[in-house]
Formats: structure tokens, sequence, C-alpha cells
């Protein structure tokens, strides 16, 4: 079948099962936007469904609004866009226009086989849903006579805890192949994953450095300057632990520390990262000293005032959730064996970082004459924007017996997509390079659940930090 704007190298249905919420309308759809700019042959329709009963012209509208919202945040990216450069394209407007919204229960097979049948092609199922309504949703599937290509896209958490993983992993392996099920982690984005391979593997200056011979400490940071900007429904069952460190960080840390593969295929890819992710332990074997978990109380960043965690609206204070943690790890194998790795995400904290922080080891000696080589050597990774800073101690300008501290600065190539719009490639055009793989999705709550468990047992301590702080004043707080 061909459309307005062509042949076209892949034809496929999104069905957002979810469409009218929060994830859809800020992610999704404008990620959506980014891709069929840059895909600008790929024909695909899209199909919403939800609860909420919405006309076909409210749907348009949200569709459109959603475009636009993504197609304002790339002009304001690039320098010197010109003004009304928000106009949509007229490809962008065909596929608004083709697109249908339907009011379903999707936890009802009839409802399911009825928005299977809107779908033009070999459906990519995106799951804009609790967890608990995505796995019921899942078990209706399985026993429908599902198109040959259908894929499934399925949003974080995988599961609650690493038996229900497991249980999950089996009901979608039993109506279709692991290649075809994304589990989505859309922090690590293509662009992301593919400038760490380089900077570590293909040179012959770094790689050679990255082991227990040469590095103290890895540390991996997720601050962020936001509370809880409304999502205690989801967040406060979660908490800091498994919406960033569970869901994404142990992923960066499998990308930093794995060997290298064969190639940059999903199975190469995802095979190093699960064989990194078997070898983490608790640093020292004790969960209680290797984590750290605290919660924000009321303080103020920048012009902002935010209550206590405790008196957000939605928050039910003796759940104990945690908007702050921090574990130290050990990848127990011949290259990191006694090198911690330092995993760190929260909210409400002083300033964003989003950085992976590789300290060296000490010089072993420094001749006798030079001096004023304070500063370990380092190596900074910044995401999104990926940039890289290595700091080095040399003799500056000035005296020459006096060694400074002085970094080189790289920016990589940020790619042409936004986050969700490289998962939503890899999703639509079957790429599970970044896609997390059942097995691992597993081992990344059995990495967590000691430290879950400890701190539901109250075995540890809940910390508190003022909005806007650093975090708590007992805490290192990573400052480096």
């Amino acid at each position: 079948m061909s459309t307005f704007w062509g042949m076209s190298s892949l034809q496929t249905s999104l069905l957002i099962l979810g469409a009218s919420g929060d994830l859809s309308k800020r992610l999704l759809l404008p990620g959506l936007a980014t891709l069929l700019e840059v895909k600008d042959d790929w024909d695909v329709q899209l199909v919403g469904a939800g609860v909420e009963d919405i006309s076909d012209a409210d749907w348009k509208a949200q569709v459109r609004e959603s475009f636009e919202n993504a197609q304002a945040s790339k002009n304001e990216e690039d320098e010197g866009a010109a003004d009304g450069g928000e106009r949509l394209s007229e490809r962008l407007l065909g596929v608004i226009d083709a697109s249908t919204y339907r009011k379903a229960d999707v936890t009802d097979a009839d409802d399911l086989r009825t928005l299977l049948g809107e779908c033009r092609y070999d459906p990519a199922i995106y799951f804009a849903l609790p967890p608990a309504v995505t796995e019921k949703s899942c078990e209706v599937l399985k026993d429908l006579d599902l198109p040959s290509g259908t894929r499934l896209a399925l949003e974080k958490p995988f599961g609650t805890d690493a038996e229900s993983a497991e249980h999950l992993n089996d009901v979608l392996h039993s109506f279709l192949p692991e290649e075809r099920i994304h589990r989505v982690d859309h922090f690590l984005g293509r662009s992301t994953v593919l400038n760490l391979l380089g900077l570590r593997f293909a040179n012959r200056i770094i790689e050679p450095l990255l082991s227990s011979a040469h590095v103290a400490r890895v540390d991996i940071v997720y601050d962020e300057t936001l509370g809880l900007e409304g999502r205690a429904r989801y967040y406060d069952k979660a908490g800091a632990l498994v919406d960033m460190i569970q869901s994404h960080l142990l992923q960066v840390m499998a990308v930093v520390a794995m060997e290298a593969p064969a190639s940059i295929d999903a199975d190469d890819l995802r095979t190093q990262k699960e064989l990194v992710l078997r070898a983490v332990r608790p640093w020292g074997g004790d969960v209680v000293a290797a984590g750290k978990r605290a919660r924000y109380t009321a303080g103020t960043i920048g012009d902002r005032s935010l209550p206590s965690y405790a008196d957000e609206e939605g928050v039910d204070p003796s759940l104990g959730t945690e908007t702050l943690a921090q574990l130290t790890l050990e990848i127990a194998n011949w290259r990191w064996a006694g090198v911690p790795f330092t995993l760190r995400s929260g909210k409400a904290l002083a300033e964003q970082r989003r950085e992976i922080v590789i300290t060296f080891k000490d010089s072993p000696h420094v001749p006798v004459g030079l001096h004023g080589a304070e500063l370990p050597d380092r190596l900074r990774i910044w995401i999104a924007p990926d940039e890289m800073q290595l700091e080095l101690n040399v003799n500056g300008a000035g005296d020459p017996y006096t060694i400074d501290h002085t970094s080189l600065d790289v920016t990589f190539n940020p790619g042409r997509l936004s986050a969700y719009g490289e998962v939503l490639a890899g999703v639509l055009e079957g790429d599970a390079t970044l896609s997390v793989r059942g097995d691992s999705a597993v081992q990344g709550w059995k990495v967590v659940e000691p430290f879950l468990q400890a701190w539901r047992s109250g075995k540890a301590p809940l910390d508190e930090y003022p909005a806007g702080s650093e975090g708590p004043g007992s805490w290192d707080n990573i400052d480096c």
C-alpha cells in the first residue's frame, strides 16, 4: 500500500496502550515526531487506546500539540532557528490526520482484538501503562492470534522483584521470541552507547587503564533538581533505588565495565552487559554498610520552594520511601575486583548531575623536586549532552617545577533523535540493541533486592537532607 509520501522502507503500526496518559503526551509522541522527521521514508500508522473517552478531533489535537512541542524543542536547540519553525511538515500533518484513537479496556480480549484490527500493518504495541496493568494485558495477549511481526515495548520497572520479572518473562516468551520483546531503557540512548563504546574500544590509550590496576573508584551519578512533580502514585511505591538505580544506572555501569563485544549487534552487546551484572556484589558483602538512603525535607531550589517529601500530595510517609539512594558495589571479576562502583540518584538536590567519574590511582612515584600534584587524574563522562573531560596532572604555565591540574575536553556526537525517538526507532524496526534482555531485567532485581530487604526491615537508617542541598551532611555526596 503506497502512502502520501511515496515508497516506504518500513511499514508498521504503532499501537500505544495508555495513549492519553502523561508518558504518551510528554515523551512518546514527541519522540515519534523526531523519528519521523529523520526516517522520512517510513510509513508509520499511529493508533492510540485508553480508558478515557476522547473524540477523534481531540485526539488529533493532542497528537499535534505533542508534535509541535517536539518541533519547538528542536528549534530551541538549533542556533539561529527561524521564528515559526514549529510549523509541522506535511509529513507529520499526514501522520496526525491518519491516526486514530479508541476507548478500550486493554485487559479485555475483545477490546484488544478490535485494536489489533485497527492496525494496517504488523503492530508494535507500546505499553504506556502501570506495570500491573501491563502484565494483565500481556496475559490476555498470549491467547490471541497476533500478527506474525508483532513487537512489544514495556516500560520500567519490569516486574516488582526478581520473581515477578521471571514470571513476566515466562508469559512473554510463551507467545513471542525474545528479540521481539523490548524492555525499554530510554536513559542510555543509541548515540550514548556508541560514544562510550568508541571511547573505550576504538583506541589504545583509554582501555588499558580501565581496570583495578589503575582505577581507584568509579562513580555514576544522576542527581535531579526536580522534586516529586505530581508522580506520587508511582514514585511513592518505587523510590529512588527502583526508579533510577535498578532501572537505569545498573545498565550504565554494565556498559562502562563490560568487556569488548565482538560487534555492536544486540546479541553481542547484551551478552557482555549480562556478564557484568552477574558479577555484581554489595561492597564488602555488607548491604547495610554499602547502601544509603535519604529523603528530602522542606527547602528551596532556585526560586522554587519545596515542601518536605512526606508532606507532598499523595505521599504515605509510613512507607519510608527514599528520594536519594546510593549503593557501593563490586564487580567481582578479573578486571574490576577491588574497585568500588558507587551508583547514586536522587531528587530535589542542589544541581543536576548526569555523570560517570572514573578516578585513577595516584602515581606510584613523583620525582623529588616536582611538587603541587594534589588531585588525582580523572576521566569524566557526561550523559545528555554527551561530553568527556580527561583531568591530568601536568607541568602547566608558570613555574616548571610545579605540577598543575588541567583538562582535555571533548564533545561527542549528540545523535539526531531524542531519547524516546531512539527507543521508538529500535522498537519499530525490531532492533533490540537498546532494550534490556530478559535475564538482565531479572538480574538487576537480584542486585538491588538485598538492599531493599534491609531497608524495608529498618536495618538501615532513612537519613534526611533539605531540598536544594547536596544531600545529607553525613554523606560524602560524591564530591569529586
